[in-house]
């Protein structure tokens, strides 16, 4: 067995997307308004505006959202036969108490499943993806569901300010024959390197600057991009499309650029412009974005990345029943689109960054 095939993950037994969901709040803070407070409007910004939450969402609110619309076109999977509920998340609600599972009670999966939340920055919920994968590719479970969702956190005048966004994205995985799309492998690239990090009983993280792009987000995006395909006997031009971690919209541009990918193939799951960087909800709402304008035989190449450092690469076959079955919960540029604007004012009281004790 050469090199390549040993470092590709792919199950004995062939996985799919059953369902798939997004969620996105409906508050957007533009970036002139992160601007006009901090720099007095003068510069540049990295994006256009960021999704917020309200004061009544979280992590567990958009996850069940995102779950529900997942069910929604799994054509009937009975919630009961879910073994698995995992959320991947940079800000779950409770220290020490599980998010996955009240969404996995919220969504009628309890209580014979397995439930756990992830946790590697922004790449947290492909984490959870791929473990779901070989869960089902195991024989092991039937289902299961895997989740990236977050309510981005960002020190008050920080660069990340302007980019970091909420929401994400759930994914039921189930049995190739019943899929909406066929995994046809996946390759993960990790090191240690430091680029974003945050201590616990801190509220906010810390990042490198430029050093997050150079060694941490294109090295590692680079090498699990390539590998993968590189394994798979692909290039660029056998997809049809291909989605990049967003942090900001010039990294995911300048990656694809890098390995070959046109702006073409990467415009229907760039939402870094209208949601901002939505962390372990990043790429995966991006899949989302992509699979509500699929057609049967596309190939689609997905690229996570998180802080710490590593990427994920997976590759779609689309199948025909996404026609099907697609239309049978909203679509992602739906919520992208219910877009209602707030001030910095109200954007401090709705993400509690005015603590009082």
């Amino acid at each position: 067995m050469d090199r390549d095939s040993q470092i590709m993950l792919k199950p004995d037994r062939e996985v799919g997307i059953i369902g798939y969901g997004a969620y996105v709040p409906r508050y957007r803070l533009p970036a002139a308004e992160v601007s006009r407070i901090w720099t007095d409007g003068q510069g540049g910004t990295p994006i256009r505006e960021k999704s917020v939450p309200g004061p009544d969402e979280d992590v567990v609110t958009m996850s069940i959202e995102a779950a529900r619309n997942a069910l929604g076109r799994s054509q009937g999977v009975d919630p009961a036969l879910i073994r698995a509920v995992w959320v991947g998340s940079e800000s779950h609600p409770y220290a020490v108490k599980p998010t996955s599972t009240i969404v996995a009670e919220a969504i009628g999966a309890t209580p014979y499943t397995q439930a756990a939340d992830w946790e590697f920055a922004c790449k947290a919920g492909t984490e959870a993806f791929q473990a779901a994968i070989g869960f089902v590719g195991s024989g092991m479970a039937p289902y299961a569901l895997a989740i990236g969702m977050d309510t981005a956190q960002a020190r008050p005048g920080d660069d990340l300010e302007y980019t970091a966004g909420a929401g994400g994205a759930a994914f039921l995985l189930g049995p190739a024959e019943d899929a909406l799309t066929v995994i046809e492998g996946s390759c993960s690239y990790v090191t240690d390197t430091p680029d974003f990090w945050r201590r616990a009983y801190r509220h906010y993280p810390s990042h490198g600057g430029r050093f997050t792009g150079q060694p941490a987000y294109f090295k590692h995006s680079t090498a699990a991009a390539q590998s993968l395909m590189t394994a798979l006997g692909r290039q660029p031009s056998d997809y049809t499309y291909a989605i990049f971690h967003q942090p900001n919209v010039k990294f995911p541009q300048t990656e694809a650029k890098q390995l070959g990918f046109t702006p073409a193939q990467i415009a229907p799951g760039l939402l870094a412009n209208d949601i901002g960087n939505t962390y372990a909800g990043s790429s995966l709402v991006g899949l989302t974005a992509v699979l509500d304008v699929a057609a049967p035989g596309d190939r689609v190449l997905l690229v996570s990345y998180g802080s710490g450092a590593g990427s994920d690469a997976i590759s779609f076959r689309v199948t025909e029943a996404l026609l099907e079955r697609r239309d049978l919960a909203s679509k992602t540029r739906d919520y992208v689109g219910r877009r209602v604007e707030i001030d910095y004012a109200t954007y401090v009281r709705y993400t509690k960054k005015l603590r009082l004790n």
